[in-house]
């Protein structure tokens, strides 16, 4: 995009045209113009993408793959097979004695194609049977049937009015007289 404002400035076209036609920011076309009159076309080239460095090696980066693959219980996360963004972050800072955050990790994991799980939270303990025999038995009772339709009103102590009654629309004391 930056090539093609360099294009545009070089046939005159003002910064303010350039970011309609790019769509983008009249503040980013400013600022591109700038550094084009300075430095020419070479200044808008592109230096990467911006952000931190990776803290860890092309080798260390392989070898953290190759320990998600083993899975969590080979790292001694048993309770369950997944893995969290927050245990990446721990196996990394075991393995690799380097500090990542939980949203860093869950980067990492991107950027090596796998994806930080959320657990499920049941108790071990847990009768499926007795659960789905409770939701067909005592459920429907506890349950009870819904509101029924008609008139409702949000004020605890006001019931609902009834629909039609003259006077009760909005604006319904706006067209009477004070006295």
């Amino acid at each position: 995009m930056r090539m093609q404002a360099a294009e545009l400035f070089e046939e005159r076209v003002k910064p303010a045209e350039v970011a309609r036609r790019l769509r983008v920011s009249v503040k980013s076309a400013y600022l591109w113009h700038q550094l084009w009159r300075d430095g020419g076309r070479e200044a808008l080239v592109s230096r990467g993408p911006s952000g931190s460095r990776c803290r860890l090696s092309p080798r260390c980066l392989e070898k953290l793959s190759e320990y998600l693959e083993q899975g969590p219980a080979a790292h001694g996360w048993v309770e369950d097979q997944v893995w969290t963004a927050s245990r990446v972050a721990t196996l990394i800072g075991r393995k690799f004695h380097v500090s990542y955050s939980v949203s860093g990790a869950t980067r990492l994991m991107h950027r090596l194609g796998f994806s930080p799980q959320v657990p499920a939270r049941r108790v071990a303990e847990r009768d499926e049977q007795a659960v789905s025999v409770w939701k067909e038995a005592t459920w429907a009772e506890v349950k009870g049937r819904g509101r029924r339709a008609g008139a409702t009103s949000a004020s605890r102590t006001k019931p609902g009015s009834p629909g039609g009654r003259r006077g009760d629309g909005p604006g319904a004391g706006a067209a009477a007289p004070r006295s």
